[in-house]
This record gives C-alpha cells, sequence and structure tokens, in this order.
C-alpha cells in the first residue's frame, strides 16, 4: 500500500491515542522503524499489557482454538494467549504475512472483538502492523475484507523524534553525533539483494556495538560491525566520520576558511566523508528558486563554488561527486548548477553520472 499520508513516531502515539481507543488500527511502515517498539509503549501509557502476535509464525488454530465436547455439543477454547479476563492490547505484528487462512482466522477477532463466544475484555485495543511490498520483506496480499475492518496509518522515520528518544535511551554519543550531522542517513531503502541497510534499529545495534567497544574501539573491530549494521555507503561515511572526528579537520573550519581540505592519499575517506557533508549542508541552506536569494546566498554560494574548485583539485572524481544526483533523488539548487557548469565545466560535466 502506498502512503497518501504519513506520520512520524509522535504523531502515531496521539493518532492511536485517537483512534485505537474505538477501532482497529494497522500500522504500516519499512522495517527496522520501531513499529513494535511503539505499539508496546502505547500501551504501557495506557496501563494495558500488551499481548503480541507474529502473523507469519501462527496458524489458523494458534488464534481461534480447538473444539472441545461439551455436553452433547462442541465449543472452540481459545488459546490462552488470546482469551484473558483483563481488558489488554492486542498487537497482530506482520499481520500481512500471514497466510490468508490466518487472514479469515483474524476477521471476527478484529472487527467484533471475539473469537467465537469469547469476547475481548472490555477495554482492550487492537492493532496491527505489517511491512509494505516495496520493502523486499515477506508480505502477502491483504484480503479486501480485512483491509476494511481496520484504520490504516503510514508510519515514517522523524530523525527528530529518534533523537529526542536515543537521548534518553543510552544511544552512542558518536551515532547520535552522526544522525544530527546526516539525518538523511538514519534510513535507507531496503535494497534488492541480501545486503544490510541502514534503519533506527540497525543504528541501536551499531550504539550497543560501540558502548560495549569503549571509547576508543579499534578500527579493525569497527568496521566489520559498522559495514554488518548499515548500508556500505552509510557504513563508509561512518567510520569517516569518526576518523575525521580524531584529526584536525572539521567541515566548519573548512567553511570558515580557517583550513583547507585534507589531501594526502591516507585521508581520502576523511575526504569523502567531508565532501558529502559540504554537499547536504548546501542543499540545506541554499533556496531552490533564485529569486528567494537573499545577500548572505549569495555570499554562500561563491563560497561553494570556491571550495568545490579546491576539492577538485585534489579529487575531481569526489567533487563532481558533489555536484551530481545522487540515489536520494536530491540536487544541488538548478541556479547554482547552471553557474557550476558556466564557472567550472570540467566539474560539472558528470552532474548526472554519465
Amino acid at each position: 500500500m502506498n502512503p497518501v499520508k504519513t506520520v512520524t513516531q509522535k504523531q502515531l502515539s496521539e493518532f492511536l491515542l485517537n483512534v485505537a481507543l474505538v477501532r482497529p488500527v494497522f500500522i504500516w511502515g519499512p522495517p527496522g522503524t520501531g513499529k513494535s517498539s511503539l505499539v508496546q509503549q502505547f500501551a504501557e501509557s495506557l496501563g494495558l499489557e500488551c499481548v503480541s502476535l507474529l502473523g507469519s509464525q501462527v496458524a489458523p488454530e494458534d488464534i481461534i482454538g480447538v473444539p472441545q465436547i461439551v455436553g452433547e455439543k462442541s465449543r472452540f477454547c481459545p488459546p490462552t494467549t488470546i482469551a484473558r479476563d483483563e481488558p489488554y492490547c492486542l498487537f497482530l505484528d506482520e499481520l500481512n504475512a500471514c497466510s490468508h487462512e490466518v487472514q479469515k482466522a483474524f476477521y471476527s477477532l478484529i472487527h467484533d472483538r471475539r473469537i467465537g463466544e469469547y469476547f475481548l475484555p472490555e477495554g482492550s485495543i487492537v492493532v496491527g502492523a505489517g511491512n509494505r511490498s516495496q520493502d523486499s520483506a515477506i508480505v502477502k496480499p491483504m484480503s479486501s475484507a480485512l483491509l476494511n475492518r481496520m484504520v490504516h496509518v503510514h508510519l515514517k522515520v522523524s530523525h527528530r523524534d529518534w533523537l529526542e528518544w536515543a537521548a534518553k535511551n543510552n544511544i552512542n554519543a558518536a551515532v547520535m553525533e552522526y544522525i544530527q550531522l546526516r539525518p538523511d542517513h538514519l534510513w535507507s531503502q531496503p535494497p534488492k539483494h541480501e545486503e544490510p541497510f541502514s534503519t533506527p534499529r540497525s543504528w541501536h545495534m551499531l550504539s550497543d556495538a560501540l558502548n560495549e567497544l569503549g571509547d576508543a574501539p579499534d578500527e579493525d573491530h569497527l568496521g566489520p560491525i559498522a559495514y554488518g549494521c548499515l548500508s556500505p555507503k552509510h557504513a563508509g561515511q561512518f567510520m569517516g566520520f569518526l576518523k575525521q572526528a580524531k584529526s584536525k579537520f572539521q567541515l566548519n573550519r573548512i567553511l570558515k576558511g580557517e583550513i583547507g581540505w585534507p589531501s594526502a592519499p591516507e585521508e581520502r575517506d576523511v575526504l569523502y566523508f567531508l565532501a558529502q557533508s559540504f554537499r547536504a549542508q548546501v542543499i540545506k541552506q541554499l533556496p531552490e528558486a533564485k529569486k528567494s536569494l537573499k545577500s548572505g546566498h549569495r555570499q554562500f554560494a561563491n563560497q561553494v563554488k570556491a571550495l568545490v574548485k579546491d576539492l577538485a583539485a585534489i579529487n575531481l572524481e569526489i567533487a563532481q561527486m558533489v555536484v551530481s544526483e545522487q540515489e536520494d533523488g536530491q540536487t544541488l539548487p538548478d541556479w547554482l548548477m547552471v553557474e557550476i557548469a558556466r564557472d567550472l565545466p570540467r566539474i560539472a560535466e558528470k552532474r548526472n553520472g554519465s
């Protein structure tokens, strides 16, 4: 399902509070974005126990139970996981990963809050969640009957919400500083082949490893961990960030003209990280429309062109990377590219990566 409107982690909590108390809710979102933990926190905020069922690992009898003879009649006895005496939050995780037979078993539980003769206690909440087909996850088409039994909401990753959460949950300082600098690296699109990719969950895993390694982790140990948690591109830049943090080279000093770009061959990974951060800063600070330019923008644009020229003198390929369109679809403002193409044609000729 493609999102029309999306909500952040904070907005999802408000959404659940307003909707989930009266109607079942289904949360769509890519893997590793905290759907499960957000539902757990929501249930705890209401004083409810959160009982999770993993759709990909249940069979119909795990929901509707097994028949039992009572007198001359049979009745289904739902499992104790579901049949509880006190109100609770029933979380149906990976609901769209279960078979159609299991989906059918959920119909009355979701819509009528009952299984056979058993009704969920008054005040109970039903929340489902699942990944999207474009996330390269295990998903099955959800029947229209099941879709129509829930209110749907789409979760997006918010670096601000995540950093606020991270500050309260012992996330490693280097990880937080990096995400503050490169918020676009908190999440990456899942690859079509088997390869680690960046999510809030994978950054959390990396943080745990960094905390375990101590204050001065050895690069030989940290490298495999970073590349084992994050997308290769993000892992490489994070390693460059750590190396840059130990060196004299800092982007703010380069922008102020206090120092130049690192030029030694052994500092190439630091140069690449600084150039990527520089590109992100340019996109963030300069307006897309030339008519929106102010005096400060013009001064910064001239500084940008000078720095790109200096960068090209050290490494033309990295300079061309700064001005080219990348996987995230973001580009430098068109008016700035016109000026770069005019003043620095050799750098601009590979804007489209050709």
